[in-house]
């Protein structure tokens, strides 16, 4: 399979040499040449198979050809070491509860898949040293340091915005030490994730070292999110509530959403889409009117959301060759100021006693809204709400049990570098390195 850029001004480039730069030359984003069709044979039986079986076939069709195939198979089954359960929450509508990977957050699955990948291809080849840039605006960090950490021949930077992550997340990335650094930039999630393009482009800088990017923007991080598309789906099928899918899901950088599009575009059978928004509203707008203007970024409650300018706009756009008409036809969209996040997660908590975190308020409060009787509704809870204790206790009055191994990272010792926004003092720094 080869990968062509969005900006389609770069070469097309191999899964490896995809996954290493991260970014295409011409700043665009890659995207596979095609999309493999699942056969029929695969969905009339697909409640039958398990997460990693699922996985396996759907890589496949991803990576197939590029990736030898019992290396694959090892890939896929050391990084689902976890379960992705569909929990009914009232009525017609079901959450996909992504947290129970190792960091609590459904990036715990592109980003071990990534680490596992890259690792592969350094071992094949003979790789000099890989160094990671990664943008964070709450959990990505988290999931990407944790799933790189102590592989050989890989060092990680984790940038992220200053006193704009909680801290249970700050202490998931910054307390690591050993291959990760955690850099604290004293601007918000769009900065950051600006300073990492830029050094893509920097010539100096990409001849001093190896980079790759682990943010979504990376397809290895974000095709295997796709996965829990299909799973979610097996296990609806399982319980006779797969007819007429509407799957909801909290949008910042747009990688989860893109990952749903790869597998409606790869058959999977769901109705429409909805984009979940916070205050940052762009793709909202974009939906409304077709005109895509991005903003700067709005700090709130659903922090992990705060992008003004996503990325992966640019792979959705792609994907339906520009139509305005096509998108809109499959996705709707929906965008909530803090105080409507709040009282979402107080109506379910007192209706049936589950707790939301603030990301996953967003898309359950869009299924409420949008849901027709006929459907079946499913919205992604990206994230465990003890994530955001302080937060969630305040709201809903409660007192949330931390789980075991996120409390270990919270004794740590916070081990990041204080940086100003200038690209300059970031690539003076990588090279110093």
């Amino acid at each position: 399979m080869k990968y062509y850029s969005t900006n389609k001004k770069a070469p097309t480039a191999t899964l490896e040499e995809a996954v290493i730069k991260g970014l295409a030359p011409d700043r665009g984003l890659y995207m596979p040449e095609h999309i493999q069709k699942l056969p029929a044979t695969f969905f009339n039986q697909i409640e039958k198979l398990s997460f990693q079986e699922i996985a396996f076939e759907v890589s496949k069709a991803f990576f197939g050809g590029d990736i030898e195939i019992e290396a694959l198979r090892n890939i896929v089954y050391e990084t689902l070491s976890f379960d992705v359960p569909a929990i009914h929450i009232k009525d017609n509508i079901y959450s996909l509860e992504l947290f129970h990977g190792p960091t609590l957050a459904f990036k715990d699955i592109g980003a071990r898949f990534m680490a596992r990948l890259l690792q592969h291809f350094i071992r094949r080849e003979g790789q000099q040293q890989i160094n990671v840039l990664v943008a964070t605006s709450g959990d990505t960090g988290s999931a990407v340091a944790n799933g790189f950490l102590g592989v050989n021949g890989i060092h990680v930077y984790v940038l992220y915005p200053k006193d704009k992550v909680s801290h249970i997340q700050e202490s998931q990335f910054a307390t690591l030490g050993q291959n990760i650094t955690a850099l604290e930039v004293d601007g918000v999630f769009d900065d950051c994730q600006a300073m990492i393009k830029q050094a893509f482009m920097d010539e100096t800088l990409n001849h001093h070292m190896k980079l790759t990017s682990a943010n979504s923007i990376n397809v290895a991080r974000f095709l295997p999110q796709a996965f829990y598309y299909f799973y979610a789906y097996a296990q609806l099928k399982r319980l006779g509530k797969a007819d007429k899918l509407v799957i909801s899901v909290p949008s910042g950088n747009f990688g989860n959403l893109c990952a749903g599009l790869f597998a409606y575009k790869m058959g999977l059978p769901v109705n429409r889409f909805i984009a979940a928004n916070n205050a940052n509203d762009v793709f909202f707008h974009y939906l409304r009117t077709g005109e895509y203007m991005p903003q700067p970024s709005k700090q709130t409650l659903a922090n992990a959301m705060d992008v003004g300018n996503p990325s992966n706009f640019a792979r959705i756009y792609t994907l339906f060759n520009g139509s305005h008409q096509a998108i809109t036809e499959l996705i709707s969209g929906a965008t909530y100021t803090d105080d409507m996040i709040r009282k979402t997660m107080q109506e379910c908590y007192a209706s049936t006693d589950y707790i939301l975190d603030p990301h996953g308020a967003c898309g359950y409060k869009a299924l409420k809204e949008q849901l027709q009787p006929s459907e079946t509704g499913l919205f992604l809870e990206t994230a465990h709400p003890a994530k955001f204790k302080d937060k969630v206790d305040e709201i809903l009055s409660t007192e949330i049990a931390i789980p075991e191994h996120l409390a270990a990272f919270m004794k740590g010792t916070k081990q990041s570098i204080p940086m100003d926004k200038q690209f300059e003092t970031f690539k003076q720094f990588l090279m110093d390195t």
